[in-house]
């Protein structure tokens, strides 16, 4: 089973705390607005097992749900 993680930028408040949890995963555009640090382009990508702990807790503290998390079969 693998992870699907999407984002919702115009819900990002620039808060940060998705990059404090997973920095190798979030990263932000010039506004502070949430967005993948290997694929700036895109708004979903599949998680690496090993981030897999790192990006739930990213998606449990967002306070506006811009992070989103699908169990992909």
């Amino acid at each position: 089973m693998s992870l699907l993680c999407k984002l919702v930028p115009e819900r990002c408040i620039a808060c940060g705390l998705c990059q404090i949890e997973a920095p190798d995963i979030f990263d932000y555009d010039e506004e502070g607005i949430v967005l993948f640090a290997q694929e700036p382009e895109a708004h979903q990508q599949f998680v690496q097992p090993l981030e897999e702990a790192n990006v739930t807790k990213a998606y449990q503290k967002c306070p506006v749900r811009a992070i989103l998390l699908e169990k992909e079969n």
